[in-house]
């Protein structure tokens, strides 16, 4: 039996194999959970290719910015199953001029604020969207994706740094409302991964080398590292933890350089 057998789990930003969703969807469909996916409209088909690899067919048009669509999914996924178990938060968003090599300090109001709203705010309004269905299976386990550049300066990270550490913070509050409702809530901060939004970062390349130079295991990590990470924090093997943020970077973050 897997880990996920019998649960249901929703996964919020797989744009394409590269995904660090993709990862944990992959994970949880080998622990024998229940795939559903959220993905903008213009993702669709992609998504809807990947997920189908899976055994998938569940895959719902989101777009995070409109205030009707996340309650409408989950009304569905609540119709449709009775409950859910597990929410993947891999949602991120700044405009391309915000970090590519302008300086933080010239970041617009209207950059600063889409970049929280899509990459913070999201994760609220989903975990207040989905705390009824959670519930309703008895609690459950929401996890989001943060990156060191939360806690340090990363060249040209800029703005979604900034969103990072709201986005940690977040998840200390949210672990602290939902806790009553038995719903955990948890980042992974992740080492470099050669996403669709990593490779809008400028330098990203020279991020990678110095990780693979300087952390304790010499390497970077993979997309699976990261799917077993999430595994352990969504099912019952983490049904104590919440509120933290697990590095997984091979202890890249414990250095100094």
């Amino acid at each position: 039996m897997g880990l996920m057998d019998g649960k249901v789990a929703v996964v919020f930003g797989v744009a394409n194999h590269r995904s660090i969703a993709w990862s944990i969807a992959q994970t949880l469909a080998r622990e024998g959970a229940t795939l559903a996916f959220c993905a903008q409209e213009r993702m669709e088909p992609e998504v809807r290719k990947l997920a189908n690899t899976i055994g998938s067919n569940e895959i719902y048009t989101c777009d995070v910015g409109n205030d009707l669509d996340v309650p409408s999914i989950f009304h569905q996924l609540g119709e449709r199953h009775g409950g859910i178990d597990a929410v993947v938060h891999s949602l991120a968003f700044a405009n391309r001029e915000d970090i590519s090599g302008k300086r933080f300090v010239e970041v617009s109001r209207d950059g600063f604020l889409l970049a929280l709203d899509v990459s913070v705010y999201s994760l609220a309004f989903i975990a207040r969207e989905a705390e009824p269905f959670l519930k309703a299976r008895g609690g459950g386990s929401i996890v989001t994706l943060s990156y060191l550049g939360s806690e340090r300066v990363v060249p040209n990270y800029n703005v979604m740094g900034v969103a990072k550490a709201a986005l940690e913070c977040s998840v200390r509050y949210l672990a602290y409302d939902l806790g009553l409702s038995q719903i955990r809530v948890n980042a992974i901060s992740a080492g470099p991964q050669r996403t669709l939004s990593a490779r809008a970062i400028s330098g990203f390349q020279d991020i990678e080398r110095i990780v693979n130079e300087h952390a304790p295991l010499r390497r970077n990590i993979d997309g699976m590292d990261l799917g077993n990470a999430a595994l352990y924090l969504l099912s019952d093997l983490g049904k104590s933890v919440t509120g933290q943020v697990l590095h997984v970077d091979a202890g890249y973050s414990i250095m100094a350089l």
